[in-house]
């Protein structure tokens, strides 16, 4: 398959998503628009497009962040959607997701950084691409937002502090708004840029200290996004065979 990531800031890598698609052999192509990187001109030579976090919002205006251009990568988004392609947005990628299906982000109840439950829903349970990840699971988080609803979008899983840490806005199209690509080389990137929050950690209820986010082991929840990930795909390509 030929896997597509569109990344907002280097430090918002894309960790494990990369290394599952790198294990599979799989095409990788990037749109680093911290580079200044376009994005792709078409969308039917990508079967997997993948749109990374960031410091930015859907809100925010290419004034503000000139190498962030929300409406033009909702555009392509929808695109990729309407194309029956997996798109998978993580943090701000699942805001953007949510946008560009027309339901508007929001702010979260709490900000959350670090590694914390997440509680899978009833409708979560029942849909066996996440039948492997339990009642709950811990995961990584660091954001301070949260993706819109449209109409048809479903609940996978909430967290004490986000009721909406996993959206599936499709059979094809997923939100995560938690960070279960977070490898130790990610949190030490995300670190480095974060130290305002994180100095600030002991006011608020779901924010860990540098200490313990270097402690984390990361490796369970990275396992259970790889066999997602292939479901995900192996569904992906037993409906296009079809």
């Amino acid at each position: 398959m030929h896997i597509h990531f569109i990344l907002h800031e280097e430090f918002e890598a894309p960790g494990a998503y990369e290394q599952w698609a790198k294990l599979h052999l799989h095409t990788v192509t990037y749109s680093r628009v911290y580079l200044g990187e376009p994005l792709p001109e078409r969308i039917d030579n990508i079967d997997f497009l993948i749109i990374m976090g960031g410091p930015q919002s859907p809100a925010t205006t290419k004034r503000e962040c000139a190498h962030f251009d929300s409406l033009a990568e909702q555009t392509f988004i929808l695109s990729a959607i309407k194309a029956n392609k997996i798109v998978i947005g993580v943090c701000l990628g699942s805001q953007l997701i949510g946008e560009a299906l027309g339901a508007h982000f929001e702010h979260s109840p709490e900000k959350e950084i670090g590694k914390f439950p997440i509680t899978l829903t009833e409708i979560g349970k029942k849909n066996p691409l996440f039948s492997h990840f339990g009642d709950t699971l811990a995961v990584g988080h660091w954001h301070n937002d949260m993706p819109g609803l449209t109409q048809n979008a479903q609940i996978i899983a909430y967290s004490e502090g986000c009721p909406r840490q996993i959206i599936a806005y499709g059979k094809l199209v997923y939100g995560f708004q938690c960070h279960m690509e977070l490898t130790h080389e990610v949190v030490e990137k995300l670190i480095a840029h974060s130290q305002n929050d994180l100095s600030q950690a002991a006011k608020y209820r779901f924010v860990d200290t540098e200490e313990k986010l270097r402690l984390h082991d990361y490796s369970k929840m990275n396992y259970k996004l790889f066999v997602f990930l292939d479901k995900l795909s192996q569904y992906y390509l037993s409906a296009s065979t079809n």
